[in-house]
Protein backbone atom coordinates (compact mmCIF):
# COMPACT_ATOMS: atom_id res chain seq x y z
CA UNK A 1 0.00 0.00 0.00
CA UNK A 2 0.95 3.31 -0.74
CA UNK A 3 -0.15 5.74 1.81
CA UNK A 4 -0.21 8.65 3.92
CA UNK A 5 -0.79 9.28 7.44
CA UNK A 6 -4.52 9.16 7.61
CA UNK A 7 -6.53 7.06 5.08
CA UNK A 8 -3.99 4.69 3.91
CA UNK A 9 -3.01 4.09 7.29
CA UNK A 10 -6.62 3.78 8.65
CA UNK A 11 -6.84 0.92 5.78
CA UNK A 12 -3.79 -0.30 6.34
CA UNK A 13 -4.64 -1.13 9.86
CA UNK A 14 -8.39 -2.93 8.53
CA UNK A 15 -6.10 -5.14 6.44
CA UNK A 16 -3.96 -6.13 9.01
CA UNK A 17 -6.90 -7.07 11.62
CA UNK A 18 -8.80 -8.66 8.51
CA UNK A 19 -6.08 -10.83 6.77
CA UNK A 20 -2.98 -11.10 9.59
CA UNK A 21 -1.64 -13.94 7.77
CA UNK A 22 -0.84 -11.97 4.31
CA UNK A 23 2.16 -10.16 3.72
CA UNK A 24 1.63 -6.42 4.08
CA UNK A 25 4.26 -4.14 3.11
CA UNK A 26 3.28 0.11 3.61
CA UNK A 27 5.09 2.36 1.79
CA UNK A 28 4.59 5.77 3.55
CA UNK A 29 5.21 9.34 2.37
CA UNK A 30 8.29 11.12 3.79
CA UNK A 31 7.60 14.34 2.32
CA UNK A 32 6.64 16.09 5.65
CA UNK A 33 9.12 14.66 7.62
CA UNK A 34 10.80 17.67 9.73
CA UNK A 35 13.53 18.44 11.98
CA UNK A 36 12.59 19.42 16.07
CA UNK A 37 14.92 19.94 18.41
CA UNK A 38 17.25 17.53 16.79
CA UNK A 39 15.12 15.12 15.85
CA UNK A 40 14.13 13.99 12.58
CA UNK A 41 10.31 13.81 12.95
CA UNK A 42 7.89 11.18 10.16
CA UNK A 43 4.84 11.76 11.07
CA UNK A 44 3.24 9.73 8.13
CA UNK A 45 5.59 6.80 8.73
CA UNK A 46 4.94 7.03 12.67
CA UNK A 47 1.15 7.56 12.32
CA UNK A 48 1.46 4.26 9.63
CA UNK A 49 3.54 2.38 12.21
CA UNK A 50 1.50 3.86 15.33
CA UNK A 51 -1.76 2.42 14.20
CA UNK A 52 -0.90 -0.93 13.00
CA UNK A 53 0.20 -1.38 17.06
CA UNK A 54 -2.96 -0.18 18.22
CA UNK A 55 -1.73 2.80 19.96
CA UNK A 56 -2.42 5.57 17.67
CA UNK A 57 -4.06 8.66 19.42
CA UNK A 58 -7.58 8.76 17.21
CA UNK A 59 -8.30 11.86 18.87
CA UNK A 60 -5.78 14.30 18.70
CA UNK A 61 -5.48 12.66 15.35
CA UNK A 62 -1.42 12.09 15.36
CA UNK A 63 1.22 10.78 17.89
CA UNK A 64 0.43 8.07 20.53
CA UNK A 65 -3.32 7.98 22.47
CA UNK A 66 -3.05 8.45 26.06
CA UNK A 67 0.09 10.95 25.85
CA UNK A 68 1.85 13.31 28.37
CA UNK A 69 3.41 16.75 27.09
CA UNK A 70 6.01 17.40 30.03
CA UNK A 71 8.79 17.43 27.99
CA UNK A 72 7.18 20.09 25.74
CA UNK A 73 6.23 22.12 28.62
CA UNK A 74 9.45 22.47 29.73
CA UNK A 75 10.12 23.33 26.78
CA UNK A 76 8.12 25.97 26.73
CA UNK A 77 9.06 26.99 30.15
CA UNK A 78 12.91 28.00 28.62
CA UNK A 79 11.41 29.83 26.00
CA UNK A 80 11.46 27.56 22.99
CA UNK A 81 8.88 27.39 20.40
CA UNK A 82 6.42 24.69 21.50
CA UNK A 83 3.85 25.12 18.41
CA UNK A 84 4.90 21.83 16.67
CA UNK A 85 3.07 19.36 19.37
CA UNK A 86 5.30 16.45 20.52
CA UNK A 87 4.17 14.16 23.33
CA UNK A 88 6.73 12.36 25.72
CA UNK A 89 5.64 8.92 24.35
CA UNK A 90 6.10 10.18 20.55
CA UNK A 91 9.55 11.85 21.84
CA UNK A 92 11.00 8.27 22.57
CA UNK A 93 10.00 7.51 19.28
CA UNK A 94 11.99 10.30 17.30
CA UNK A 95 14.75 9.96 20.35
CA UNK A 96 15.27 5.67 19.09
CA UNK A 97 15.22 6.88 15.42
CA UNK A 98 17.67 9.78 15.85
CA UNK A 99 20.36 7.28 17.67
CA UNK A 100 20.15 4.69 14.90
CA UNK A 101 20.43 7.34 12.18
CA UNK A 102 23.86 8.65 14.41
CA UNK A 103 25.13 5.22 14.16
CA UNK A 104 24.68 5.34 10.48
CA UNK A 105 21.52 3.07 9.97
CA UNK A 106 19.27 4.34 7.33
CA UNK A 107 15.83 5.37 7.43
CA UNK A 108 14.42 2.27 6.13
CA UNK A 109 16.65 0.41 8.67
CA UNK A 110 15.38 2.68 11.60
CA UNK A 111 11.40 2.43 10.58
CA UNK A 112 12.10 -1.69 10.06
CA UNK A 113 13.11 -1.33 13.50
CA UNK A 114 10.26 0.47 14.91
CA UNK A 115 7.83 -2.07 13.64
CA UNK A 116 10.10 -4.91 15.42
CA UNK A 117 10.07 -2.74 18.56
CA UNK A 118 6.30 -1.46 18.54
CA UNK A 119 5.40 -5.67 17.34
CA UNK A 120 4.31 -4.52 13.92
CA UNK A 121 4.25 -7.74 12.14
CA UNK A 122 3.53 -5.86 8.63
CA UNK A 123 6.83 -3.44 6.77
CA UNK A 124 6.90 -0.10 7.03
CA UNK A 125 9.13 1.62 4.63
CA UNK A 126 10.07 5.45 4.05
CA UNK A 127 9.50 6.13 -0.05
CA UNK A 128 13.22 6.85 0.18
CA UNK A 129 16.11 6.87 1.97
CA UNK A 130 17.26 10.43 1.32
CA UNK A 131 15.32 13.61 2.13
CA UNK A 132 12.25 15.04 0.02
CA UNK A 133 10.51 18.25 1.64
CA UNK A 134 6.80 19.75 0.60
CA UNK A 135 7.03 22.65 0.26
CA UNK A 136 3.71 25.32 -0.51
CA UNK A 137 3.84 28.18 -1.79
CA UNK A 138 1.17 30.80 -0.29
CA UNK A 139 0.36 34.48 -0.12
CA UNK A 140 2.89 35.08 2.95
CA UNK A 141 5.53 33.76 1.05
CA UNK A 142 7.14 29.62 1.41
CA UNK A 143 6.81 27.36 4.28
CA UNK A 144 7.46 24.11 5.40
CA UNK A 145 4.49 21.44 5.68
CA UNK A 146 4.64 21.91 8.83
CA UNK A 147 4.84 25.73 9.25
CA UNK A 148 1.44 25.47 6.96
CA UNK A 149 -0.81 22.50 8.25
CA UNK A 150 0.31 23.24 12.06
CA UNK A 151 1.69 26.42 13.20
CA UNK A 152 -0.28 28.23 10.11
CA UNK A 153 -3.38 25.80 10.21
CA UNK A 154 -3.90 26.28 6.18
CA UNK A 155 -4.67 30.21 6.85
CA UNK A 156 -2.52 31.62 4.18
CA UNK A 157 -3.52 31.15 0.85
CA UNK A 158 -1.81 28.03 -1.03
CA UNK A 159 -0.62 29.12 -4.63
CA UNK A 160 1.19 26.16 -5.67
CA UNK A 161 3.17 22.45 -4.07
CA UNK A 162 6.71 21.51 -5.22
CA UNK A 163 8.69 18.75 -3.46
CA UNK A 164 12.63 19.87 -2.87
CA UNK A 165 15.36 17.82 -2.70
CA UNK A 166 18.85 19.47 -2.05
CA UNK A 167 20.01 16.34 -4.36
CA UNK A 168 18.70 13.62 -6.15
CA UNK A 169 16.56 10.85 -4.48
CA UNK A 170 14.91 7.50 -5.69
CA UNK A 171 12.90 4.65 -4.37
CA UNK A 172 14.73 2.51 -2.13
CA UNK A 173 15.36 -1.07 -3.18
CA UNK A 174 13.27 -2.10 -0.31
CA UNK A 175 10.30 -0.37 -1.84
CA UNK A 176 11.21 -1.65 -5.54
CA UNK A 177 11.22 -5.19 -4.78
CA UNK A 178 8.23 -4.82 -2.37
CA UNK A 179 5.82 -3.52 -5.36
CA UNK A 180 7.60 -5.98 -7.94
CA UNK A 181 6.72 -9.13 -5.62
CA UNK A 182 3.10 -7.82 -4.52
CA UNK A 183 0.44 -9.55 -5.95
CA UNK A 184 -1.78 -6.34 -4.96
CA UNK A 185 -0.68 -2.51 -5.06
CA UNK A 186 -2.92 -0.66 -3.38
CA UNK A 187 -3.20 3.39 -3.61
CA UNK A 188 -4.79 4.21 -0.61
CA UNK A 189 -7.41 6.74 0.34
CA UNK A 190 -5.01 9.58 1.78
CA UNK A 191 -5.04 12.90 0.40
CA UNK A 192 -3.46 13.03 -3.47
CA UNK A 193 -1.52 16.22 -3.83
CA UNK A 194 0.61 16.01 -0.38
CA UNK A 195 0.37 12.19 1.03
CA UNK A 196 0.31 10.30 -2.49
CA UNK A 197 2.51 12.66 -5.04
CA UNK A 198 5.22 12.32 -3.51
CA UNK A 199 5.42 8.53 -3.68
CA UNK A 200 4.29 7.93 -6.89
CA UNK A 201 6.80 10.22 -8.32
CA UNK A 202 9.57 8.61 -6.85
CA UNK A 203 7.73 4.75 -7.82
CA UNK A 204 6.01 5.35 -11.11
CA UNK A 205 8.20 3.37 -13.24
CA UNK A 206 8.17 0.40 -10.70
CA UNK A 207 4.01 0.46 -9.84
CA UNK A 208 2.34 -2.47 -11.77
CA UNK A 209 -0.25 -1.21 -13.25
CA UNK A 210 -2.14 -4.45 -14.26
CA UNK A 211 -1.87 -4.87 -10.40
CA UNK A 212 -2.87 -1.80 -8.97
CA UNK A 213 -6.03 -0.27 -7.57
CA UNK A 214 -6.42 3.37 -6.24
CA UNK A 215 -8.69 3.91 -3.85
CA UNK A 216 -11.07 7.11 -3.99
CA UNK A 217 -10.37 9.72 -1.05
CA UNK A 218 -13.15 11.92 -2.19
CA UNK A 219 -17.12 10.71 -1.14
CA UNK A 220 -19.81 12.61 -2.80
CA UNK A 221 -18.05 16.26 -2.37
CA UNK A 222 -15.96 15.80 0.46
CA UNK A 223 -12.88 14.60 1.63
CA UNK A 224 -12.92 11.43 3.97
CA UNK A 225 -10.38 13.82 6.10
CA UNK A 226 -8.55 16.58 6.26
CA UNK A 227 -8.37 19.17 3.63
CA UNK A 228 -8.03 17.53 0.37
CA UNK A 229 -10.97 18.93 -1.57
CA UNK A 230 -9.92 22.69 -0.23
CA UNK A 231 -6.56 22.36 -1.50
CA UNK A 232 -7.56 20.77 -4.76
CA UNK A 233 -9.64 23.85 -5.70
CA UNK A 234 -6.77 26.07 -4.22
CA UNK A 235 -5.08 24.24 -6.94
CA UNK A 236 -7.49 24.23 -9.40
CA UNK A 237 -8.65 21.56 -9.50
CA UNK A 238 -11.86 19.54 -9.49
CA UNK A 239 -12.53 17.59 -6.32
CA UNK A 240 -13.89 15.26 -7.13
CA UNK A 241 -13.03 11.16 -7.89
CA UNK A 242 -12.94 11.91 -11.83
CA UNK A 243 -9.57 13.72 -11.06
CA UNK A 244 -7.83 11.30 -8.74
CA UNK A 245 -8.81 8.94 -11.28
CA UNK A 246 -7.01 11.21 -14.12
CA UNK A 247 -4.53 11.44 -12.04
CA UNK A 248 -3.62 8.06 -11.47
CA UNK A 249 -4.57 6.48 -14.78
CA UNK A 250 -0.92 5.62 -15.62
CA UNK A 251 -0.27 3.73 -12.82
CA UNK A 252 -3.41 1.79 -12.14
CA UNK A 253 -6.02 -0.44 -13.91
CA UNK A 254 -8.68 -0.48 -10.91
CA UNK A 255 -10.28 1.97 -9.66
CA UNK A 256 -12.78 2.32 -6.13
CA UNK A 257 -15.09 4.03 -6.44
CA UNK A 258 -17.94 4.93 -3.57
CA UNK A 259 -21.75 3.69 -4.24
CA UNK A 260 -22.63 7.18 -3.49
CA UNK A 261 -20.77 8.18 -6.57
CA UNK A 262 -21.95 5.92 -9.06
CA UNK A 263 -22.77 8.19 -11.31
CA UNK A 264 -19.23 8.71 -11.63
CA UNK A 265 -18.66 5.31 -12.92
CA UNK A 266 -18.55 6.12 -16.63
CA UNK A 267 -16.63 9.26 -16.65
CA UNK A 268 -13.88 6.98 -14.37
CA UNK A 269 -14.13 4.16 -16.84
CA UNK A 270 -13.27 6.14 -19.87
CA UNK A 271 -9.60 6.15 -18.64
CA UNK A 272 -10.05 2.87 -18.96
CA UNK A 273 -10.27 1.75 -14.85
CA UNK A 274 -12.12 -1.66 -13.95
CA UNK A 275 -14.48 0.29 -11.55
CA UNK A 276 -15.25 -1.31 -8.14
CA UNK A 277 -18.19 -0.01 -6.17
CA UNK A 278 -18.60 -0.37 -2.45
CA UNK A 279 -19.02 1.87 0.44
CA UNK A 280 -15.43 3.61 1.20
CA UNK A 281 -15.91 5.26 4.86
CA UNK A 282 -14.12 3.50 6.90
CA UNK A 283 -16.30 3.44 10.03
CA UNK A 284 -14.97 0.11 11.59
CA UNK A 285 -11.56 0.69 11.11
CA UNK A 286 -11.43 0.01 7.70
CA UNK A 287 -11.83 -3.79 8.04
CA UNK A 288 -15.59 -3.57 5.51
CA UNK A 289 -13.58 -1.76 2.76
CA UNK A 290 -9.40 -4.33 3.58
CA UNK A 291 -12.50 -7.24 3.20
CA UNK A 292 -13.44 -5.82 -0.33
CA UNK A 293 -10.32 -4.89 -1.92
CA UNK A 294 -9.04 -8.49 -0.98
CA UNK A 295 -12.10 -10.10 -2.27
CA UNK A 296 -12.93 -7.62 -5.52
CA UNK A 297 -9.77 -6.23 -6.82
CA UNK A 298 -7.39 -9.10 -7.24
Amino acid sequence: MLAGGTGGAALAAGLQAVAPSNELTVIANTADDDEFWGLLVCPDLDAVIYRLAGVFNEQAGYGVKDDTFEVLDALALVREDTWFRVGDRDFATHLVRAQMLAHGRTLTETSLELCRRFGVAARVLPMTDGTVRTRFATDVGELSFQEYFVRERLGPRLRGIKFATPEPVHATSEVVDALAQADLVIIGPSNPLISIDPIVQLTRDAIPRERTVVITPIVAGAALKGPTVAMMRSMGLEPSPVEVARRYRAEASAFVLDERDTGLRGAIEAFGYRVLLTNTVMRDGGRNLAEFLLREAR
